[in-house]
């Protein structure tokens, strides 16, 4: 079954189509998340960053506070809220976000947090405007301060006041890794690598606010060792 969604964005409405498979990549649904509920299967670094708000579309999931309570063990973003009980392998992540920080400066930035197993040892992407060693990149942290494992130039996120449509693309057994933005053909950045086959997903930021909505996770779930 196909349906049309329409979608006002910044006054100007578009037309897309979905399907039923339409981010798939051959995986299963795992969540389908649009916070209507509330956000009881997430589990923040720091739970009074993070809120329940209403938005034109219904609820979205808000980190409106810049700096979480949270220490890491190693230099690493501090806001970060995880979904509970969900680990993968193989995944496709969609979601829609609105950067709120109201901003022009060169780090304005969201963050997608994957393969993450504990505090010391997961994948991030940093989605931030302009491209430096640690903004606009894919990045490890390995039991050691984060570092860029991004192959290609990264172009930057022209941030601004709208929603946007994100998405990862993680498999395992090639290492690959691609961020999209709003572009769903083309990925924005790439990767490969192997350490982490497993783990946990997350959304957040290193040092801004944001909006979420409608976060699909297609995936291979497994057990953590």
């Amino acid at each position: 079954m196909v349906r049309h969604l329409w979608v006002a964005v910044c006054g100007i409405v578009m037309v897309g189509v979905l399907g039923a498979g339409a981010d798939q990549a051959g995986l299963p649904l795992l969540v389908s998340e649009d916070f209507e509920a509330g956000a009881d299967r997430w589990e923040p670094t720091d739970a009074k960053a993070w809120r329940i708000v209403r938005a034109d579309s219904g609820n979205v999931y808000e980190q409106w506070k810049t700096k979480s309570k949270y220490s890491p063990p190693y230099r690493s973003p501090l806001n970060i809220s995880l979904l509970k009980d969900v680990v993968v392998g193989d995944f496709v992540l969609t979601a829609r976000v609105k950067n709120t920080a109201n901003k022009a400066g060169a780090h304005r930035d969201v963050c997608i947090f994957f393969g993450y197993q504990d505090p010391a040892n997961f994948y991030y992407v940093h989605m931030g405007r302009r491209p430096d060693p640690h903004s606009s990149q894919i990045m490890i942290v390995d039991d050691a301060p984060r570092r860029m494992i991004t192959k290609n130039k990264s172009p930057g996120i022209p941030w601004d006041d709208c929603w946007h449509d994100v998405k990862v693309v993680r498999r395992v057994t090639d290492g690959a890794i691609e961020i999209y933005f709003d572009d769903m053909k083309q990925p924005r950045m790439i990767a490969s690598d192997k350490t982490f086959a497993w783990g946990r997903l997350g959304i957040g930021s290193f040092d801004d606010t944001a909006q979420w909505d409608d976060i699909k996770i297609y995936g291979n779930r497994v057990e953590k060792p």
